[in-house]
């Protein structure tokens, strides 16, 4: 990630919103890249550096084609130091590309199976997206534009959610204590 020289170019209507959004709950991005996508807008990947050693990659640029429920924007919560997770940039903004690119509803409860790790070596191929609320991944919202939770899924826990339901997976989590924010976690005890 590179941090750029100057305001990374002006953003309008829904993307400036976000990106307020983004700065209110997070502060000043560290770093900053972009991916363009064939028939997409430009999507921006901004990384905030938290309290308590977390990191942040939130998305910009998936608020200019708003959902069902508004604007809105993905955060990725993670603890920092413990995995190379800046290889998150490119399959978060794929994501956030989805609505534009194939017509794909990022809502909370959606869950996606993005083919490939996270970041290198990552045990999680799918992602579950969490409600604005979650206590997982703490979120804001401004000017309506929705910050979705990003939560991370191994094979087992995605299976697992493909048969039971969001709900139910995020009960489990809850139940056991897992900690989403673990780049290095494993799945979560699945046996009845």
């Amino acid at each position: 990630m590179s941090t750029p020289a100057g305001d990374g170019g002006a953003v309008a209507g829904p993307l400036t919103a976000a990106e307020r959004a983004l700065r209110a709950a997070y502060g000043e991005p560290g770093a900053r890249a972009s991916v363009m996508f064939v028939g997409a807008e430009r999507i921006e990947v901004l990384r905030f550096a938290g309290d308590g050693g977390l990191v942040r990659y939130a998305t910009l640029g998936m608020a200019a084609e708003p959902s069902a429920r508004g604007p809105a924007e993905l955060v990725l919560t993670l603890r920092a130091g413990r995995a190379a997770t800046d290889g998150v940039l490119r399959p978060l903004a794929v994501l956030a590309a989805s609505p534009q690119v194939e017509g794909a509803v990022v809502a909370p409860g959606a869950s996606f199976d993005l083919g490939e790790p996270l970041w290198p070596e990552a045990p999680f191929t799918s992602v579950l997206i969490g409600e604005p609320d979650a206590a997982a991944a703490p979120v804001g919202a401004d000017g309506g534009v929705l910050l979705l939770p990003v939560l991370p899924m191994t094979a087992a826990e995605a299976a697992w959610k493909r048969a039971r339901g969001a709900q139910a997976l995020r009960e489990r989590w809850r139940r056991h204590g897992t900690d989403l924010t673990d780049p290095l976690r494993r799945a979560v005890p699945l046996a009845e």
